[in-house]
């Protein structure tokens, strides 16, 4: 079995450069000597709290990842399924995280179509979404300017939410596809309309709670690391603004649909911690450490799971 293909393996290592590329400039804008001053305040047992924060946001996304599954009818056996997930991780840095869909190749031989996982996989970044705008929540009052941004994601996820619950209108459009000649386009529109039905389960009222919760202490991990390293730093932001920046930012990185949020969630979660009292070396410093110690993290515990594939 393939690692990864040619385009993935391609779009991960322009990310990896162009990640090198732009914290270098990241950095040059803080000032080399002012951010290797900022980092001599960090130790090894900060990176360590840090990076078990990580691990615990991974931790309680695989447990709704498996869920998943498991309310879709497909029971494959826990190690499969989180080596199948770690894989993912690899391609994080792909536009809209989509290259995590090589969960699939891997538990294609364990009989999961590929509708079902990317239909969980649709699933799971949609439930993240919105968890995401629920945690700039606390904070938003203390930057007007990112509300018209979140009341709108508000408004926008709950309509497509109530949408993909709508089964007649997937019935009528259903039946329609099916008269139509066999072909390509048939073919996958009809993947297409399997995939949505798999979604929308997961999407249902009850799943969906189960989602958010989850997903609430998953990213909120995070976003404690980030208030957690903020502290280490001396940088006295309360916890309800660092949890407000840590969200904004991942949602701005999300939206952007750039590769992993590249670029976006850096450069918004530096001006944020400026606003908020932090030299340019001090934001730089932060934002740098947390995104290597939560996004590229990730990305090395996916490339470790392809190195290893399972005998299926």
């Amino acid at each position: 079995m393939p690692l990864i293909s040619g385009w993935q393996r391609r779009t991960l290592t322009i990310s990896i450069f162009l990640s090198i590329g732009g914290y270098g400039l990241f950095t040059l804008w803080g000032g080399w000597g002012d951010v290797a001053e900022a980092l001599k305040r960090i130790d090894l047992p900060d990176v360590a709290v840090l990076l078990g924060l990580s691990l615990v946001n991974y931790a309680l996304r695989f447990q709704r990842w498996h869920g998943y599954l498991q309310r879709l009818q497909h029971a494959v056996p826990w190690g499969f399924s989180l080596h199948a997930y770690l894989t993912g991780f690899a391609l994080t840095t792909t536009p809209g995280k989509a290259g995590e869909a090589l969960r699939g190749v891997f538990l294609k031989p364990r009989g999961v179509p590929y509708t079902v996982s990317v239909g969980a996989l649709f699933a799971e970044r949609f439930a993240d979404l919105i968890t995401v705008v629920l945690l700039c929540l606390p904070g938003l009052w203390f930057y007007p300017p990112a509300q018209p941004l979140v009341i709108v994601a508000l408004l926008v996820l709950p309509a497509v939410l109530w949408v993909l619950q709508q089964e007649p209108w997937l019935d009528r459009f259903e039946q329609r596809v099916a008269r139509r000649e066999p072909g390509r386009v048939v073919t996958l529109l009809q993947h297409f309309l399997h995939t949505l039905r798999h979604s929308s389960r997961l999407l249902a009222l009850g799943p969906m709670t189960s989602a958010l919760l989850l997903g609430a202490v998953a990213w909120g991990a995070e976003a404690l690391a980030f208030h957690y390293l903020l502290q280490q730093m001396g940088l006295p932001v309360p916890l309800p603004i660092a949890f407000f920046i840590y969200a904004f930012s991942m949602l701005v990185g999300a939206l952007s649909f750039l590769p992993g949020g590249l670029g976006s969630a850096e450069v918004t979660m530096a001006l944020l911690l400026v606003l908020n009292g932090a030299t340019p070396a001090e934001a730089a410093t932060a934002t740098l450490i947390i995104r290597l110690a939560t996004l590229w993290f990730a990305v090395v515990i996916g490339l470790g799971a392809l190195l290893r594939p399972p005998r299926y």
